[in-house]
């Protein structure tokens, strides 16, 4: 299936069905047997597609309704560490109230980290294009301290990248023709950029599929990280990486730094997210197709891609729906624009 000018796609995860929420409780507490799991899981998940394809989603993901708060749910999957407690208890939910932990061995997945499994589920569901979206290791590293495991960070680093990379290699496998690797940790840190681009350059080296690259901001909770919003110092380095895809975040920041596009030209495509997921309002199509055309001034057609800021994890359901509805009739004004219809 070719792709249309201007094709729409998601970040990856989606907003989780209330009752989702309901039945995360009840596994938690143990009333649910190993196939009462899969099955609320499994229907998660066909919401999530169905959402997608109702609104006409170009390229759609598993909704990653497996995964619990982006990231966490990965450690009980990675063998060798041991939680710790969060810095604060009380008070509103933000990053200081999620574990940390700490390696007590050398890390390992042996089992995976479950992302392929997620992948074969979602391909038997719709024949449409899918997307397999996998952490980076930087971004998997920041809640996990070194202990007297590993005597640098680099060597933390490593052990995780050849952890992703396993995964990469196994989504292969089952199929995956376009991987995602997220790593807003790259936008939220302020180290040498150089660093982290050769470090996803070395997860994805020799990965055969097409590569994309997520960098934002952090949404946990539905907040920033405490990091300036700004990708300035990415650029030129992260046009380096290996990636086919780039995709930003721009609609929450007022469309900033559009202009790093025409500065520092470059041949991968650009996913320019045109939906604030933070914001509670629905953006109209207008509102979408506008921000669109801003886009185009930077950014060639035919390497435009339209997402979100971010996933949809954080935002209520029914505004999910309409946001996605938004962004597809607001990519189609500005496409038959172009096409001059």
């Amino acid at each position: 299936m070719s792709a249309p000018l201007l094709p729409t796609s998601v970040i990856g995860s989606y907003a989780l069905p209330s009752w989702l929420w309901l039945a995360r409780e009840a596994m938690a507490a143990g009333r649910f047997g190993e196939r009462d799991i899969s099955e609320t899981l499994e229907d998660a998940t066909r919401i999530a597609i169905a959402d997608q394809l109702e609104a006409g989603i170009d390229v759609v993901s598993d909704g990653e309704m497996r995964r619990v708060n982006f990231i966490q749910g990965f450690y009980s999957r990675i063998q060798g560490l041991e939680v710790l407690p969060p810095a604060r208890k009380m008070g509103a939910p933000h990053w200081d109230t999620e574990p940390p932990f700490r390696a007590v061995e050398r890390l390992s997945a042996p089992e995976g980290l479950g992302i392929v499994e997620d992948f074969v589920l979602a391909r038997t569901l719709t024949d449409r294009p899918l997307k397999a979206t996998c952490p980076g290791p930087l971004t998997l590293s920041i809640p996990i301290r070194r202990g007297q495991v590993y005597a640098s960070r680099e060597a933390l680093l490593e052990d995780l990248m050849h952890i992703v990379r396993a995964e990469l290699e196994r989504l292969v496998e089952a199929g995956a023709e376009l991987i995602q690797l997220d790593e807003p940790n790259f936008a939220m840190r302020r180290d040498d950029p150089r660093a982290w681009v050769e470090l996803f350059n070395a997860t994805v080296e020799g990965i055969q599929a097409k590569i994309a690259l997520h960098i934002c901001f952090g949404n946990l909770n539905n907040k920033p990280f405490i990091s300036p919003r700004s990708y300035a110092h990415l650029f030129p380095y992260v046009l380096e990486a290996r990636a086919d895809q780039l995709l930003l975040e721009f609609a929450n920041r007022e469309l900033a730094e559009l202009d790093l596009w025409q500065r520092f030209p470059s041949d991968k495509a650009l996913g320019v997210g045109v939906i604030d997921v933070k914001a509670y309002r629905i953006e109209t199509p207008d509102v979408v197709a506008e921000r669109l055309r801003r886009a185009l001034q930077y950014v060639a057609p035919e390497k435009l891609i339209v997402v979100p800021d971010c996933g949809f994890w954080e935002t209520p359901r029914w505004i999910a729906r309409g946001k996605l509805r938004a962004m597809v009739e607001g990519a189609r004004l500005v496409r038959r624009e172009l096409q001059g219809g």
